[in-house]
């Protein structure tokens, strides 16, 4: 049986990989912060 609590277990483990992974390459990973955020201060 597979249970919410589970799914929620596997989510956290998955986001923390991602964090770790992301750690290790800064520069990368904050340009593709920047190209994937909505530009929300260019209103004219």
């Amino acid at each position: 049986m597979y249970t919410i609590e589970m799914a929620y277990a596997r989510m956290r483990e998955l986001q923390d990989l991602a964090n770790r992974s992301r750690a290790h390459q800064p520069a990368a990973a904050h340009r593709a912060d920047k190209t994937r955020a909505p530009r929300a201060h260019k209103k004219r």
